[in-house]
């Protein structure tokens, strides 16, 4: 049987309201391989917490990574957008 390798992300954001954006942007793709990747996406006040369990060290480098370039271009839209976007509601 193999052993699962676990790895935590914590991503501070300028605001509870922009983790849970990122959040809910980035959970609504599903991983590719589920039965080879779980991810768990939380946000406790202004931090994004990644969790990812997957069944070898590469899947966690190639899961981590592509997390991580999600993340960019919701910070980088956030940049763009955030202020237009809360002015709005």
């Amino acid at each position: 049987m193999s052993e699962w390798h676990t790895v935590t992300l914590e991503i501070p954001f300028a605001s509870h309201k922009h983790a849970l954006y990122a959040k809910q942007t980035i959970e609504v793709d599903a991983e590719l391989q589920p039965q080879a990747v779980k991810r768990t996406l939380d946000v406790k006040d202004n931090i994004l917490i990644g969790t990812f369990n997957t069944l070898t060290v590469r899947l966690a480098r190639l899961t981590v990574n592509a997390f991580l370039e999600n993340v960019d271009l919701v910070v980088r839209t956030l940049e763009a957008f955030s202020e237009e976007a809360d002015k709005g509601r």
